[in-house]
């Protein structure tokens, strides 16, 4: 049960982390093209960005939600029967 907690908790923060700095980043761009300091929201950006999305790759969200490993006895029994 705590694995799957701490997957779905990884798995969201990267989520939201993600389209976070993506908003981050287009403030960075708005503020440039005002000519308004910019370097700092950009670079906090991209560190949000890259948070989520390594947060989104550590908990193996792009292959779902992780399947409980089968014990050996239920991994023979399918064997057999199969």
């Amino acid at each position: 049960m705590k694995r799957k907690l701490t997957w779905y908790i990884t798995a969201q923060a990267g989520v939201l982390l993600f389209p976070f700095g993506l908003c981050l980043f287009g403030d960075a761009v708005a503020r440039r093209i005002a000519g308004e300091p910019w370097f700092w929201p950009g670079t906090l950006s991209l560190v949000v960005i890259n948070a989520g999305i390594g947060l989104m790759i550590e908990s193996g969200l792009i292959g779902g939600f992780p399947h409980n490993p089968q014990s050996p006895e239920s991994a023979d029994a399918a064997s057999k029967d199969g």
